[in-house]
C-alpha cells in the first residue's frame, strides 16, 4: 500500500506541473491583427459533424472522424473574392470548413508540423490571413501565437491544396514532458473548427521556452 500511495503522488505532481507548462505556452487565443487574417478558435466551443471535411489521403494524421467546432473561431478580416497575391481571381469566394479536406504530417525540421488544406468543393475558393489554431492534451489546451509573416491572398482551385506551417520546441528535455494529442484548425475567416489527431510532443518549462507559433495560409510551400 505504501508504494501504491507514493505511486499516486507522483502522479498527481506531474499532472500539477504538466498543467504549469500549458499555462506556460500561452493559454489564451491568438489576438486579431489588423491584416487580413483568421483569429484563434476556442477550444471550448461545442462540437458538431463536419460533413464536408474528410481529409485527403497520404502520409500523417488524417481529418476523417474530427469535428467541426460550431461557433469557435476567427473574426475575417478583408478578404474579398479574388485579387491579387497567390493567384485570387474573380467569383472565388472564401473557401468554407466544410468544403476543405485536412491533412497533417511533420515537416523536414524537428518542431514543425505541416498541414494541408485540400478544396473538396466544386468551385475555386480563396484563403488569407492565419489560422486558428488550438492544441489539445489530458491536461488542458492553449492557442498558437501567429508569425510575423504576411498572409498572401490564395485561390485554390477543385482538388487542389495549400497549406499552413505549426511551430514548436521539440522535447529535448530527457523527461516525458507534455503531449498534445488533438489539433483544432479554424480557416481564415471561418468560424467552423475542424479537429485532426497529433502527437506533439513539448517540454516542462517554467515558461522561458518559445511560444508555440503558426504561420498564415499559403506560405512555407
Amino acid at each position: 500500500m505504501s508504494h501504491r500511495t507514493t505511486t499516486l503522488r507522483h502522479a498527481r505532481k506531474a499532472a500539477a506541473v504538466a498543467v504549469v507548462a500549458v499555462a506556460a505556452f500561452g493559454l489564451t487565443a491568438c489576438q486579431d491583427n489588423a491584416d487580413a487574417s483568421g483569429s484563434s478558435s476556442s477550444s471550448a466551443a461545442s462540437d458538431s459533424s463536419d460533413s464536408g471535411s474528410s481529409g485527403s489521403s497520404g502520409s500523417g494524421s488524417s481529418g476523417s472522424g474530427s469535428s467541426d467546432g460550431g461557433s469557435s473561431g476567427s473574426a475575417g478580416g478583408d478578404q474579398g473574392n479574388g485579387g491579387a497575391g497567390g493567384g485570387g481571381g474573380a467569383g472565388a469566394g472564401a473557401c468554407k470548413t466544410s468544403q476543405l479536406g485536412f491533412r497533417s504530417s511533420h515537416g523536414m525540421g524537428e518542431g514543425t508540423l505541416i498541414v494541408d488544406l485540400k478544396n473538396n468543393g466544386s468551385a475555386p475558393c480563396t484563403l488569407q490571413g492565419f489560422p486558428g489554431v488550438d492544441l489539445k492534451s489530458k491536461n488542458g489546451s492553449l492557442s498558437a501565437e501567429r508569425s510575423d509573416l504576411a498572409a498572401p491572398k490564395t485561390k485554390v482551385k477543385p482538388g487542389e491544396e495549400t497549406r499552413f506551417t505549426l511551430y514548436y520546441p521539440p522535447n529535448n528535455s530527457g523527461g516525458s514532458g507534455e503531449t498534445f494529442t488533438t489539433l483544432v484548425v479554424t480557416p481564415p475567416n471561418e468560424t467552423h473548427s475542424h479537429s485532426l489527431p497529433v502527437s506533439i510532443n513539448v517540454p516542462v518549462t517554467d515558461g522561458s521556452a518559445s511560444a508555440i507559433k503558426v504561420d498564415p495560409v499559403g506560405t512555407g510551400k
